[in-house]
């Protein structure tokens, strides 16, 4: 893609520091978001804000980083609703980056080309890597196209945010490969917190555990990244862990689909829908240790009250 002009719809945790190094690349970005302090930010950084994401309906390619399909239709609303009276130039590309349904991103898909006229494509690429994947630009970009032309003319851009990008199959591959990163994160780092709670519990030292786990086969970049919040107890959010019970949710759906049993993802969705329960979804995902914990305290009362016989 030689014309080096984006928009970009979200700039949240992850979306601001994927703008950023995107204008580090030599992008020029127009941004869009609900807080007008992020777009102060984008300013600062030498990328350009508008008011209505309607207003980048000429640019050649449209990142959309938000919570999940239901607020990218709705904030795309007026935008197509203007490809559909006016359509937009030839290849034209939104991209989908946020955790969103295969199937769901399939039908956004059909109805961009019918509003446009055929004339815009969406391609999926979903990123893996957290705040500091998307900080140092090495995230892991898992893209779905219909056609390899779509995903080649904003290749170049997702190289400025990450350093593996792999084009995986048609629209909804790349949420799809993103559902099964959250069910190895998700269950992962949930067994992470159980083995930190009963260590300490136990009268082990977590940090020396994971320090052990991390020589052996055990080891992950899950362990390293998160492992230190759950030693710490820093629930800081780097990302809100109530995201995790959707993106799991996405899990079971494919799941049902292909006809596949996914016992892991059944428990993990149980855990931290009990994580939402607790009122922690705002945190970080490292939170999970506090609802093991909770849970703990909860089977300990529960085992004092019982009467021996």
């Amino acid at each position: 893609m030689e014309d080096k002009r984006a928009g970009f719809v979200g700039l949240g945790h992850m979306g601001n520091l994927m703008a950023s190094n995107a204008i580090a690349g030599g992008w020029q970005i127009s941004g869009w978001n609900r807080s007008p302090e992020a777009l102060t930010r984008l300013q600062d950084l030498g990328g350009c804000a508008v008011e209505r994401v309607v207003e980048m309906r000429n640019l050649p390619a449209i990142v959309f980083m938000l919570p999940d399909l239901p607020h990218i239709e709705e904030t795309a609303h007026d935008l197509l609703e203007s490809w559909k009276q006016n359509p937009p130039a030839p290849n034209t590309v939104l991209l989908v980056m946020s955790s969103v349904s295969p199937t769901g991103v399939q039908e956004f898909g059909r109805r961009v080309r019918e509003f446009s006229s055929g004339n815009a494509r969406v391609v999926d690429a979903p990123v893996s890597g957290g705040t500091k994947g998307a900080a140092d630009g090495t995230l892991a970009i898992m893209a779905g196209a219909d056609d390899e032309q779509s995903f080649r003319r904003v290749e170049p851009l997702l190289l400025t945010m990450g350093t593996t990008v792999r084009h995986l199959g048609p629209l909804g591959a790349g949420s799809l490969a993103k559902a099964c990163n959250q069910l190895v994160v998700g269950t992962t780092t949930a067994a992470l917190a159980e083995a930190a709670e009963l260590a300490e519990r136990s009268g082990l030292d977590p940090a020396a555990l994971f320090e052990v786990l991390s020589g052996g086969l055990a080891a992950s970049r899950v362990l390293e990244i998160v492992g230190p919040r759950l030693v710490t107890k820093d629930y800081t959010p780097t990302g809100p862990a109530k995201f995790m019970h959707k993106d799991l949710g996405f899990v079971l759906d494919a799941a049902e689909a292909a006809g596949v049993a996914t016992p892991m993802a059944a428990a993990g969705i149980e855990l931290y829908a009990e994580l939402r329960r607790q009122g922690h979804g705002d945190q970080d995902l490292a939170v999970v240790r506090q609802v093991v914990s909770n849970l703990s305290q909860g089977a300990a009362g529960a085992a004092e009250g019982t009467v021996a016989p």
